[in-house]
């Protein structure tokens, strides 16, 4: 269910590096707490951000959310479509409902992530 080339963090984000840019979302899981998505807050692109900071807000029928970085970087392109169908979000969290597009500052900081069989081992322990 979750791609094996990305990274994934304790917040539900995940990140796909190719060469220096990484692209950013959130997980299925994420999606699935939050419900139906029917608004997306986006950071402009040239925004620098460090992890873990907060960049952007996502609103569902249940709740309003954060979405953190998952690595520092500065914002190159933003995901438009999500302002005219943010259900992207639910519907393909994984590749239509991509948030953002960054260049990645340091790799370092995605040694701090996990792989996706440590992301659903922990996935496993939050459903118990």
């Amino acid at each position: 269910m979750y791609p094996d080339s990305f990274s994934y963090s304790k917040d539900h984000e995940w990140v796909h590096v190719e060469g220096d840019i990484g692209t950013i979302g959130i997980t299925d899981f994420a999606q699935k707490q939050l419900g139906d998505v029917v608004y997306v807050e986006l950071p402009e692109v040239g925004t620098k951000l460090e992890y873990h900071q907060s960049f952007g807000v996502i609103e569902s029928v249940k709740a309003v959310s954060d979405v953190y970085a998952p690595v520092s970087g500065e914002v190159t392109a933003v995901n438009e479509e999500l302002n005219d169908a943010p259900e992207l979000l639910n519907e393909s969290p994984h590749d239509k409902g991509w948030i953002i597009k960054i260049k990645v500052k340091s790799g370092a900081e995605l040694e701090k992530l996990m792989p996706v069989n440590e992301y659903e081992k922990y996935l496993e322990g939050l459903e118990d």
